[in-house]
């Protein structure tokens, strides 16, 4: 895995870590949270598009519901989150989350900076030490977007968890897909979750599905948008060996997205 770092522990909050066994499941949550901004209906996003660009009180309330949400799961992916810039207060949203949801390891990814402003970032809770962490770029005409990739137990037989958040035009994603596609199959222990903006029936995931050993979903799970789903473009998609013992979309509308939720089963091999 290229780009290794350490996690960051929050390590006030070691004493709630909890560390799961072989054969044990994990609790698995994806969710864009748009910066901590309710959007409720369209008009929205014209009347509160300024709350991108500038603080406003609303989102701390906002993220501290969406906290309460992330304790009852062990790994989180979040999108569209800020890593500390002009909109958040200057706070580092990644690591406020896992310190309002207890959780004891988080990374974050920068994907863009906006001066001052803004600074776009994808974030990654768990309750489990991961081993090794990396990030990397994906391709793509405007810089910015990529993944987080994080290894939890040892060996072959390693759980290895993407975090990713696509672009908005198909061939670009299917270059993303493409590259991420080659760096999946080199595991046999996948998660892959994150908002992906194309669907499962998409000319992308019908290719990354033909090129990896994910597993298509058997439900088809609207997340989008949150007032009124009809599209399902937020995915958590796992490699045959990770048992799906339940899958399922939440109400909590604290973004224009809703989470996506799923329980797995690890098999005895993988040791975390």
């Amino acid at each position: 895995m290229p780009g290794l770092s350490a996690p960051e522990p929050a390590t006030s909050l070691e004493s709630v870590l909890r560390q799961p066994v072989a054969g044990t499941r994990l609790r698995l949550l994806s969710y864009n949270i748009q910066v901590g901004i309710t959007t409720q209906r369209p008009s929205h996003y014209l009347t509160r598009g300024w709350r991108h660009f500038l603080p406003h009180a609303e989102r701390f309330c906002n993220l501290d519901q969406i906290a309460c949400l992330l304790r009852d799961y062990d790994i989180v992916g979040l999108q569209e989150l800020d890593a500390g810039s002009l909109r958040s207060n200057f706070i580092n949203l990644t690591e406020y989350l896992a310190e309002r949801a207890g959780f004891p390891f988080w990374h974050h990814r920068v994907n863009r900076r906006v001066g001052r402003i803004a600074r776009h970032a994808t974030g990654l809770l768990s309750r489990v030490r991961p081993t090794q962490v990396a990030e990397q770029r994906l391709p793509g005409l405007i810089p910015g977007r990529g993944f987080t990739a994080a290894r939890f137990g040892h060996g072959e037989e390693s759980l290895v968890v993407f975090n990713i958040h696509l672009a908005l035009s198909r061939r670009v994603r299917l270059e993303q897909i493409s590259y991420l596609a080659d760096l999946i199959n080199q595991y046999p222990h996948v998660i892959l979750m994150g908002d992906m903006n194309c669907q499962p029936d998409s000319m992308e995931l019908r290719y990354l599905f033909r090129r990896t050993h994910l597993r298509e979903p058997l439900e088809r799970f609207h997340t989008f948008p949150s007032w009124q789903p009809n599209r399902n473009i937020d995915h958590i998609l796992v490699t045959p060996q990770l048992k799906v013992r339940q899958a399922k979309v939440l109400r909590h509308s604290f973004s224009d997205h809703l989470p996506i939720a799923m329980e797995i089963s690890i098999p005895d091999s993988v040791m975390l």
